[in-house]
């Protein structure tokens, strides 16, 4: 719990709107991926051929569309921020792991390790000054 008290507080005294933008940015993106994956679901269903014969595929498949959705608005308002990334993080190590285990792409190979680098800098860093978490504190 220190840990954490002393993140925000580094976090707030740190803050700056572009930060806040790339956090909101973050949380649209996840959230149109999320809209993405349920418009498309034989795309979603292509994806984890790979690890179709492994026990929790389908599992895995109903997990990604509101994991997206739910998190990535969770994101854009910067409430819950590092739970709704910590949510993320298996999604993306997947996404990453898919472009080795099944055909590479690039172009996703490198949308998949900048988002998973931004989710894990958001996990440290947090929702920041300009959040729902932030005007919530302060209503105390």
């Amino acid at each position: 719990m220190v840990t954490i008290k002393s993140l925000n507080k580094w976090a707030n005294a740190h803050t700056y709107y572009p930060l806040d933008l790339l956090r909101i940015g973050l949380g649209v993106f996840l959230f149109i991926k999320g809209i993405d994956f349920m418009s498309n679901a034989e795309m979603l269903m292509e994806l984890f051929k790979p690890i179709q014969n492994l026990a929790g595929g389908m599992l895995a498949v109903h997990y990604v569309i509101p994991a997206h959705f739910i998190g990535g608005i969770l994101i854009v308002f910067g409430l819950l921020t590092r739970w709704a990334v910590i949510a993320q993080l298996p999604i993306l190590i997947g996404a990453v792991l898919i472009n080795f285990l099944g055909e590479m792409n690039t172009i996703n190979l490198l949308m998949s390790i900048g988002v998973l680098l931004l989710c894990i800098f958001f996990m440290f860093y947090g929702s920041g000054k300009h959040s729902v978490d932030k005007y919530l504190k302060m209503e105390k």
